[in-house]
Order: C-alpha cells, then sequence, then structure tokens
C-alpha cells in the first residue's frame, strides 16, 4: 500500500537519494548530475512549496512538491515536480501521486497546473500527464541539453482542476 504524506525532517536523507539517482541520468531533470545534496535539498526544500512523500513499505520512495506556478494574479496556477526512486520504477506509483496532487492542488486553492519544462524525450513522464488530462500547449524547441540524445524540445504542459 501506498501512503502519501507531508515530507518530514527525517525524510530529506531518502529525498536526497531519490533526487540523486533522478538526475544522475542527465536526461529528465534539468539539474547537473554532480549538484550536492545541499544545493538540491535548499531547491527542493524551498518555502514557497509544499512537499511530499510516497512511502511503499516503510521506505521513501518518492517525493514531490506543489506551489503556485507564479506570484500575485498568477497564484490560482500550480506548478509541480516529482521524483520515483529508479528501484520504485513501474508500481504505479508516479500516478497515485499525480492523482493524489490534482486532489491536494485543489484542496490548496489551484483551479490549474502548469509544467513548465516537461522534457520531450521523458515519455514515461508525458505519458503520465497526457493520461490523466494534461496537454501540451507549447514546445520550446531545443530547451534542454539531454546526456545521449543532445539538445531535445521541453513541453509546457497544462490542466484546468
Amino acid at each position: 500500500m501506498i501512503e502519501i504524506r507531508k515530507a518530514e525532517t527525517q525524510d530529506k536523507p531518502a529525498i536526497w537519494s531519490i533526487i540523486k539517482a533522478v538526475i544522475a541520468g542527465g536526461d529528465t531533470y534539468v539539474f547537473s548530475p554532480d549538484a550536492s545534496e545541499d544545493e538540491m535539498l535548499l531547491y527542493w526544500f524551498t518555502p514557497d512549496k509544499h512537499n511530499y512523500v510516497a512511502v511503499l513499505d516503510g521506505e521513501v520512495v518518492a517525493t514531490f512538491w506543489l506551489r503556485a506556478n507564479q506570484p500575485g494574479l498568477g497564484s490560482h496556477v500550480g506548478n509541480a515536480a516529482y521524483m520515483v526512486s529508479p528501484k520504485a520504477a513501474g508500481q504505479g506509483i508516479g500516478k497515485k501521486m499525480a492523482f493524489w496532487s490534482l486532489d491536494e492542488a485543489r484542496r490548496l486553492g489551484f483551479t490549474a497546473m502548469q509544467f513548465n519544462f516537461v522534457v520531450s524525450t521523458n515519455t514515461v513522464a508525458v505519458n503520465l500527464w497526457k493520461s490523466i488530462g494534461f496537454e501540451v500547449i507549447g514546445v520550446i524547441p531545443d530547451a534542454f541539453d539531454h546526456s545521449r540524445e543532445g539538445f531535445v524540445n521541453a513541453f509546457i504542459m497544462y490542466r484546468q482542476l
């Protein structure tokens, strides 16, 4: 059974382990594979973010955050980032987090969700978001320097809540 809950301070080592594994490939997130633990945890836990973890059999196996995409008059549109441990891939954790986070975004007062930078070659993420109602509303040409494929596009994806 997958439990999703607010992240706690004691979750940070597990969250760092997930982040480190996900960015190591240089194929899904803009962060350098050499980014430090301090740098990444500082980014992941900025005060404007609501942080969560997914727990499977007592182990933190995924993490995500929600925040306003823009301040002020754009703050009704949410933004988020998700990471699943490669060790837990293929178990439906990403989809469960996706649905749970949409409900949480509504609870937080967001009326829509926008992802500003989804790497086009990250087909697992793109297909997941499309399967739950997100649309590609923009393409940023050659925006991501993929570790194996060179420059690839990034998508802007959107969904009303």
